[in-house]
């Protein structure tokens, strides 16, 4: 399976994971990251809340974003009147949530890492329950 479909495949995973919630509703943004224009992978939301979410499923302890990356999901979300919020998957473990301002910052990039999230992130169900 391609890395393009693996996280196709995510965010579809997502999705139903949001529709199963009683109230909920959920899209994929089709070429997100791929356009000039800022955006997130998913979006989210009930009468309450709206959420712009950046998915990503990896293989490793970490994940690096630039800050190009969070500024423009930062940037969508406010101009979209929404929460950016970031939806990581470690192999083998679940969904984890961390509010895009929630990054650590390295030398060159920002980095959300696997204890980070065990620490200070959210479940889905923690999420859809805030």
């Amino acid at each position: 399976m391609s890395r393009k479909s693996k996280g196709i495949n995510a965010e579809r995973e997502l999705i139903h994971k949001f529709w199963a919630v009683n109230g909920w509703a959920a899209v994929r943004v089709a070429g997100s990251g791929s356009m000039k224009y800022p955006s997130a992978d998913i979006l989210a939301g009930n009468s309450i809340r709206k959420l712009a979410i950046e998915s990503k499923v990896i293989n490793d302890t970490k994940k690096y974003f630039t800050e190009e990356e969070i500024k423009d999901l930062k940037e969508f979300a406010t101009l979209f009147g929404a929460e950016p919020w970031l939806a990581i998957k470690f192999q083998k473990e679940q969904w984890f949530f961390m509010p895009a301002d929630d990054v650590e910052k390295t030398e060159t990039n920002l980095v959300v890492s696997l204890e980070m999230t065990k620490r200070k992130g959210l479940l889905f169900e923690e999420l859809v329950k805030s």
